[in-house]
C-alpha cells in the first residue's frame, strides 16, 4: 500500500504528513524561483512554517469553519500552501481557472460568497480589482506576485502574500490553540472545495466535494494506479481541475511522491528534461501534439527515415502484444534508432503517463505504447471527485478507460426506457461482462454532495436512487468501460440516425494537417466538419510548393490547400459508416480557444457556441442540399 500515513480528511493528511516528514530533509514540492535557474526544493519544515503563517492570517481575518476562500492562480507552491491552510482551519477552497474573464470570476465570487481572494500575477490581480466592488462578501485580495502596474496596489484591500506570511507568523502564535481545535473538528462530511464546472452550456455550477469524497477517491485511485516515494510528477494541469487536484496533488503527497511545478503550460516540453519525471498526468491534447510533431518530422525526412520509423512502430506493437524472442532484440534496435530520442524529450525516466479529461485517440494511444511510454487512461467527472474507472499498468486496453476503481459502482442505463442494464463495482473483478451502450451512471463515496445553492441542478444530476447521471454514453466490454460520447453531443441526421461526433473527431486528431475539428450535420443528409488547420503545416506546404499568400485567410482558400483536406476527409472516412462519413468541410482561420469562447478551460468543445459563431459557414455547407 503506497499511502504513507493514515487519513480520513485532507486536514488529517497534511497534519500526519508534517508529523512524519518535518526534520527528515524531505521535499514534497519543487519550483523555480528564477526562469533561468534550476528547480529548488521546498522541504517539509518550510512548508509547515508557511502553512502555519497563512493559517494564522486566516484566523486573524475572521475566517470561520465553512467560510469560502478563493484562489485564482497557475500551479505553484503558494497554491498548495494556501489550500493546505484552508483545509487546516476547516474552510472551503473555491478554485478559479486563470483563463476565466473577470465577469465569470465575479459570478463565482458572488455565488460562493468568498471572503478572501488569493491571486497570482498582475493579470489576475487586475481582474480581482475590477470585480471587487461588485462582490459584497469579499473583504481582501492577496497577490502572490508584485504587479507591474503599481497602481493596482493603491487599493487598501490589496495585500502582498509575502507580507501575509510575515504577519501570519505572528498571528499564529496567538491562534495556535484555535487552529489545533479547529483542525480537530474537521469531519469527513465537511465540504473541502467548491469546483465550478467549466460548463459547455449555461452558468457554471459549484460542485461541493467533501473531504470524504476526495479522500476516498485518492485512496481508491492509489490502489489502482501505483506510485510511491520514488516518484516525481511534473504538474501543469490546472489545480482547480479535479483531475489534477486529486491525482496530481493529494494522491502524490499521500504516497510521499514529489511534485515539480512547470513554469507554465507552454514550458512543459522544456521542463520535462529538467525534472526527469517518472509520472505525468495530462489531458490527451499534450499527447496529440507530441505525436503530430513526431509524424511531421518523419514525413519531412528521407524515405529511409520513414521506413525505419514504420519498422520501429511495428516492432513496438508486436512487443507490446507480448511477443518476445527475436522481437526483443528488434525492440532494442528500434529503441536505439527511434524511441530513445522520444524518451529523452520526456526526461528519460517516465514510468507512466496518465490521461483523462477527454478521449485519447486510439492511434496515439497505440503509438506511445509501441514507444514504451504507456498511457493509463482514466475516466471521471468533477462531480465524482473525479475518478470512476482507470486502466491498470500492464493491463491497458486501447479504446477503453479501464476497470471500475475500488468502492465505486458504475451502471449503464438504457437510453430508450431508463432501465439499468449492467453495473459493476470495483470489487466485482475479475469479470468479462459485456453490455450494450447506454448512459453511464455512478454511485459511491466519491459522488459529490451536490451543487452549491442549486438544488434543481443537483436533482437533475443525482436521481432518487442515488445514481449520478454523467451524461456520457458508454458500455462495458469484457469488464472494461468504453466511452462513446456525450448524450448532448448526439447528432440526429435527416434520416433519423443517431451519430456521436466524438469518436469521429478523435480519428482526425492523428492527421498532421488538422489541429482541431468539429463535426456538424444536425437534421442534414450528411456529415460535415469545421476544421482548424495546423497552420505551421500548411504554411510549410505553401513555401515548399511556391504558393504565394498574403494571410491565413488567403491561404486556406487556395485550391491546393483545400485539396489536402479533401484527401484527408476521404482517407479517414473510409473507416466510417456511410451516414458518418465527412462529405464537406470549411477551413477556419483561427483556432478555438478559451479566450474566444469556443472551448472550456478543460479544453472541451462548446458546440452550441461554435454552432452560433460559425452558423453562416454551416448554413453555407448545406445550402444546396436544402434547396
Amino acid at each position: 500500500m503506497p499511502i504513507v500515513v493514515p487519513f480520513e480528511t485532507l486536514t488529517d493528511l497534511y497534519k500526519n504528513l508534517a508529523t512524519k516528514y518535518v526534520g527528515k530533509n524531505k521535499s514534497p514540492f519543487h519550483h523555480k524561483l528564477d526562469p533561468a535557474g534550476s528547480y529548488e526544493p521546498v522541504f517539509w519544515d518550510q512548508l509547515k512554517d508557511d502553512v502555519e503563517s497563512v493559517t494564522g492570517y486566516l484566523i486573524e481575518k475572521g475566517i470561520e469553519h465553512g467560510d469560502r476562500v478563493a484562489i485564482l492562480s497557475e500551479n505553484r507552491y503558494y497554491w498548495a500552501v494556501v489550500d493546505l491552510a484552508i483545509q487546516l482551519v476547516g474552510a472551503v477552497n473555491v478554485s478559479l481557472y486563470t483563463t476565466l474573464p473577470a465577469s465569470q470570476c465575479e459570478f463565482i465570487l458572488q455565488d460562493s460568497e468568498s471572503k478572501l481572494f488569493f491571486v497570482s500575477t498582475g493579470i489576475q490581480l487586475k481582474k480581482a480589482v475590477e470585480v471587487f466592488d461588485n462582490c459584497p462578501d469579499l473583504e481582501q485580495v492577496i497577490a502572490f506576485d508584485k504587479p507591474k502596474v503599481e497602481s493596482l496596489m493603491d487599493n487598501d484591500y490589496v495585500q502582498m502574500f509575502d507580507d501575509v506570511l510575515i504577519e501570519g507568523s505572528k498571528y499564529f502564535a496567538n491562534h495556535e490553540k484555535t487552529v489545533h481545535k479547529r483542525s480537530n473538528e474537521v469531519k469527513p462530511e465537511d465540504i473541502s472545495t467548491l469546483i465550478y464546472t467549466s460548463g459547455t452550456t449555461g452558468r457554471p455550477k459549484g460542485a461541493m466535494l467533501t473531504h470524504h469524497n476526495i479522500v476516498s477517491n485518492v485512496k481508491a485511485a492509489t490502489q489502482h494506479i501505483y506510485w510511491d516515494e520514488n516518484d516525481r510528477l511534473l504538474s501543469f494541469l490546472p489545480l482547480c481541475h479535479s483531475f489534477e487536484r486529486t491525482a496530481g496533488y493529494y494522491a502524490m503527497i499521500s504516497s510521499g511522491a514529489e511534485i515539480y511545478y512547470a513554469e507554465s503550460v507552454d514550458t512543459v516540453s522544456k521542463n520535462m528534461p529538467e525534472v526527469k519525471p517518472t509520472v505525468m498526468i495530462s489531458v490527451p491534447r499534450l499527447f496529440e501534439k507530441i505525436y503530430n510533431l513526431i509524424i511531421k518530422s518523419v514525413e519531412e525526412g528521407s524515405d529511409t527515415k520513414k521506413k525505419i520509423f514504420n519498422w520501429a512502430v511495428e516492432v513496438g506493437r508486436k512487443y507490446s502484444e507480448g511477443k518476445r524472442g527475436m522481437v526483443s532484440l528488434q525492440k532494442m534496435i528500434a529503441d536505439k534508432l527511434v524511441f530513445d530520442k522520444l524518451k529523452q524529450r520526456t526526461g528519460g525516466h517516465i514510468r507512466i503517463f496518465v490521461a483523462g479529461g477527454a478521449a485519447l485517440p486510439p492511434d496515439i494511444d497505440l503509438f506511445f505504447r509501441c514507444a514504451g511510454l504507456p498511457i493509463i487512461q482514466g475516466y471521471g467527472l468533477t462531480e465524482t471527485s473525479p475518478v470512476m474507472a482507470a486502466n491498470k499498468r500492464g493491463e491497458e486496453t486501447i479504446g477503453m478507460v479501464g476497470t471500475v476503481i475500488p468502492g465505486v459502482t458504475v451502471g449503464i442505463q438504457r437510453l430508450e426506457d431508463g432501465k439499468i442494464i449492467a453495473s459493476l463495482s470495483g470489487e466485482d473483478y475479475p469479470t468479462n461482462l459485456t453490455s450494450e451502450a447506454g448512459e453511464i451512471l455512478c454511485k459511491g463515496p466519491n459522488v459529490m454532495k451536490g451543487y452549491w445553492k442549486n438544488e434543481d441542478a443537483t436533482k437533475e444530476m443525482i436521481d432518487d436512487d442515488g445514481w449520478l447521471h454523467t451524461g456520457d454514453v458508454g458500455r462495458f466490454v469484457n469488464g472494461n468501460l468504453q466511452i462513446t460520447d456525450r448524450i448532448k453531443h448526439m447528432i440526429v441526421n435527416a434520416g433519423g440516425k443517431n451519430i456521436y461526433p466524438g469518436p469521429i473527431e478523435d480519428m482526425f486528431k492523428s492527421s498532421k494537417w488538422i489541429d482541431q475539428l468539429v463535426v456538424v450535420g444536425e437534421a442534414q443528409n450528411y456529415m460535415a466538419a469545421l476544421i482548424v488547420p495546423d497552420f505551421d503545416a500548411i504554411k510549410k506546404f505553401a513555401k515548399d510548393n511556391g504558393i504565394a499568400f498574403s494571410s491565413i485567410e488567403d491561404l486556406i482558400e487556395k485550391d491546393e490547400i483545400r485539396d489536402i483536406y479533401k484527401k484527408e476527409m476521404r482517407a479517414f472516412s473510409k473507416d466510417l459508416a456511410s451516414h458518418e462519413k465527412i462529405r464537406d468541410f470549411r477551413l477556419l482561420a483561427n483556432e478555438f480557444t478559451v479566450e474566444t469562447g469556443e472551448i472550456t478551460p478543460t479544453l472541451k468543445v462548446k458546440r452550441r457556441v461554435i454552432a452560433d459563431k460559425f452558423g453562416h459557414l454551416i448554413e453555407d455547407i448545406f445550402k444546396d442540399d436544402n434547396n
